[in-house]
């Protein structure tokens, strides 16, 4: 097996910039170096792109940044002891310890396992407490490898290691073949040892295998045959288990689950795991990583007395737990809080109006119960999760169209004498081996024209249809996407799709909350809750609500049509303002979500959609290039590792990618962001007076063909940019920015 960390992948003590863009860079450079990953920016862009979904701090001074990634040819672990620590986001403070796990798209089991089984260990006190003694980094690479089964486990003689002996199990993460060997039992044994002497130790030993792992994928911790726990204390408590009294504490299941699946996954089970254990409580967890998924046995689940989802990513065949009372939280969560989501667990068990599993879907939407998200928090990710799902539609039909138009002319979207566009004539009757007068490149783009068009009448179901299901789940689908098309047929458009996809989804919650007999269980999530909430979602778009939204829709059409002047030039100016803010957060997505809404409705003689769209990508380009450009301009002002950001936001701003200058807002965000705001509403003002349009919604300019009056488009990119620099150069020079610690070379 090739080895997954060497001593040139580690660093010990030193100070590697402060912040974790700066650790993250220093770590991919190891990396690169020597010869697992192809290009740096790639490894560090896919590294970043994930950092910035979800924090990767951990408690304990632990982070554990990771991706997937095409740059990385061989699956690595690169490890940084930091002196000072750098925060990562774990409530508990900073992390000195820092594992970096980059692996390969295509990277086989075998090597995702052995990545997950590191980020169990990493929960581990005697693990992480030898990682800070070690003194060399072939010591560190020993001490993992040891973790992993790769080799023996060195003897550090470290109090963690000495108390965890004394409980009777090996030290963490011994290859013995145990790989799961989780931080419930770890902590358990310590503590037994310390606490009750051999009684202790023994009662630890048991611990260890209450924490252990079952069948690959799933996790257990309390109540289970052969295991001794105490009815309801606590796992250390040295004391025989209550369960032989038939006194039963309680029994959970639940899901793990992070969008890369190698090291979030894993943990989170380890630590809900744990909590389980600490309480007597029966809890058996299914991670579904990328180290594989043995879902829970089926009686296991029927015998539940609620369900935990840890996750950030959909909850595979979600439907097993239809009918359970559920928690709900990021992947995150099962980290930081797992007793707080145990013990709300078990409260759920109890209360008649908990929220229940309504369904297949996303694991993230079940948030009804205790310590979930605010009806508001709720409203605004069920819109961005149907504005994520539409814009697929939106980008591909767009672009096809103007694809369409590039070969085949802008007549194709004109009507003819008989009233039907050309798109559709060249289309009739005709064929590759039966080409129209025109020619090839007329009909190729009568055939890409209609695609496009095709694509974009999906628009509006989609949108409604994926709100309902940010709601409900699967059983919202469906009724989401008919009350889109009753949206799209009363001439309702976007601002109808997202009426019709709030109402089938909160209509699909509600009927998916009643109390049913078990036999008619099954028939809810594919029968039940479609039809009620198709009924009363679409029946009141057709009845009541559709005319009115129909009649504020073609008001915002005209009102956005016959923007002219100053009007116009003040809504790109807001726009832009708004896409400079949060640098990708949800100011920035609003206005994003508002020009890919709007997308759909414009056409040759309705051009302000697209208008907006311009307006809003070109302002979105700015933060990152004027970030850039600030760099060349005064280098002075910039530490080397933002200098070094700087060449990779080149590429992110021309690409659309705002998030390129979010290194710069970190370190500075009281004179960057005002100057990403100006120039971004500079950028917006000027695409908006230029009249310049775009169909697509992504891609910067990789995506000229779409772009109307491109030479303006870049114009007004190259306005905002300056402006941007020129503003953050001046603030910093202004209010005696502190120099780059190190000299620049000229």
């Amino acid at each position: 097996m090739s080895e997954l960390i060497t001593p040139e992948l580690v660093t010990l003590d030193q100070d590697l910039g402060g912040t974790r863009e700066t650790v993250i860079r220093h770590l991919a450079e190891k990396v690169v170096a020597a010869g697992r990953a192809t290009t740096l920016e790639g490894l560090f862009a896919d590294a970043m792109a994930r950092e910035n979904k979800t924090a990767t701090g951990v408690p304990g001074g632990i982070a554990i940044p990771h991706c997937r990634s095409a740059a990385v040819t061989q699956a690595s672990l690169a490890m940084a002891r930091l002196k000072p620590p750098v925060d990562w986001g774990a409530k508990d403070g900073p992390a000195d310890i820092v594992f970096f796990i980059a692996a390969p798209e295509g990277a086989d089991q075998e090597h995702l396992q052995l990545l997950a089984k590191l980020a169990r260990s990493l929960i581990k006190k005697d693990f992480t407490a030898s990682l800070r003694s070690a003194e060399t980094p072939q010591a560190i690479v020993e001490l993992v490898d040891g973790a992993l089964g790769l080799g023996p486990v060195p003897e550090t003689g470290q109090s963690g290691t000495a108390a965890a002996s004394a409980s009777g199990s090996a030290p963490a993460g011994a290859g013995s073949g145990t790989s799961g060997a989780t931080a419930a039992g770890a902590a358990a044994g310590a503590a037994g040892a310390a606490a009750a002497g051999a009684g202790g130790a023994h009662r630890g030993a048991h611990a260890e295998s209450a924490g252990s792992e079952g069948p690959a994928g799933q996790r257990s911790g309390g109540e289970r045959a052969g295991e001794v726990h105490d009815g309801g204390g606590t796992a250390t408590s040295g004391e025989a288990p209550a369960s032989a009294t038939g006194t039963a504490p309680g029994r959970l299941v639940a899901v793990t689950a992070c969008p890369t699946g190698i090291a979030h996954t894993y943990m989170a089970a380890d630590s809900l795991a744990a909590a389980a254990a600490e309480r007597g409580i029966d809890l058996q967890v299914e991670t579904q990583g990328s180290a594989g998924s043995t879902p829970l046995d089926p009686e296991v689940i029927r015998n539940a007395d609620a369900v935990i989802f840890a996750v950030d990513v959909d909850v595979r065949d979600k439907g097993r737990f239809a009918g359970k009372p559920v928690v709900s939280g990021p992947v995150k969560r099962g980290i930081d809080e797992p007793g707080v989501m145990i013990d709300e667990a078990l409260a759920a068990a109890k209360d008649p109006n908990a929220r229940k599993v309504t369904g297949g879907g996303t694991g993230g939407e079940e948030r009804g119960s205790a310590g979930g998200e605010s009806f508001g928090g709720q409203l605004k990710r069920a819109l961005l999760t149907g504005v994520s799902y539409m814009i697929p539609f939106v980008a591909g039909g767009g672009l096809l169209i103007a694809l369409g138009f590039l070969l085949g002319g802008y007549e194709l979207s004109l009507s003819n004498d008989e009233g039907v566009a050309n798109g559709d004539i060249l289309l009739d009757g005709t064929s590759i081996f039966s080409l129209p007068p025109d020619g090839l490149l007329a009909y190729l783009g009568a055939v890409f024209w209609k695609i496009g068009n095709i694509s974009l009448g999906f628009l509006v179901p989609a949108l409604a249809g994926y709100i309902a299901y940010a709601l409900a789940d699967r059983p919202g689908i469906a009724p989401g996407f008919t009350a889109g098309a009753v949206a799209l047929y009363m001439d309702a458009g976007f601002l109808g799709g997202i009426a019709g996809g709030l109402l089938a989804g909160y209509v699909a919650m509600w009927v998916g909350g009643w109390k049913v007999p078990s036999w008619l269980r099954g028939l809810m999530p594919v029968v039940i809750i479609p039809l009620i909430a198709s009924l009363i979602a679409s029946g009141l778009l057709l009845l009541v609500l559709g005319g009115p939204i129909a009649a504020l829709t073609l008001a915002l059409n005209d009102w956005l049509s016959g923007l002219t002047g100053v009007a116009a030039i003040g809504l790109g100016v807001i726009l832009g303002l708004m896409m400079g803010a949060d640098l990708g957060g949800p100011i920035n997505k609003v206005a994003y979500a508002f020009a890919v809404a709007g997308l759909g409705e414009g056409a040759f003689d309705n051009q302000a959609p697209w208008q907006i769209m311009a307006a809003v990508m070109a302002a979105g380009m700015v933060p990152p290039l004027g970030m850039a450009l600030a760099t060349v301009l005064d280098k002075t002002q910039f530490s080397m590792a933002l200098r070094e950001n700087g060449k990779a936001a080149w590429v992110l701003g021309a690409a659309f990618i705002s998030e390129g200058a979010i290194p710069f807002a970190a370190s500075d965000p009281l004179r960057v962001i005002p100057s990403t705001m100006i120039g971004g509403a500079v950028a917006g003002g000027i695409c908006m007076a230029a009249g310049v349009t775009s169909q697509a919604p992504h891609g910067g300019i990789f995506v000229f063909f779409a772009i109307g009056n491109f030479f303006m488009f870049v114009v007004a990119i190259l306005a905002g940019m300056v402006a941007s620099a020129l503003v953050l150069v001046g603030l910093k020079r202004l209010t005696g920015s502190k120099k780059a610690e190190e000299p620049v070379v000229a």
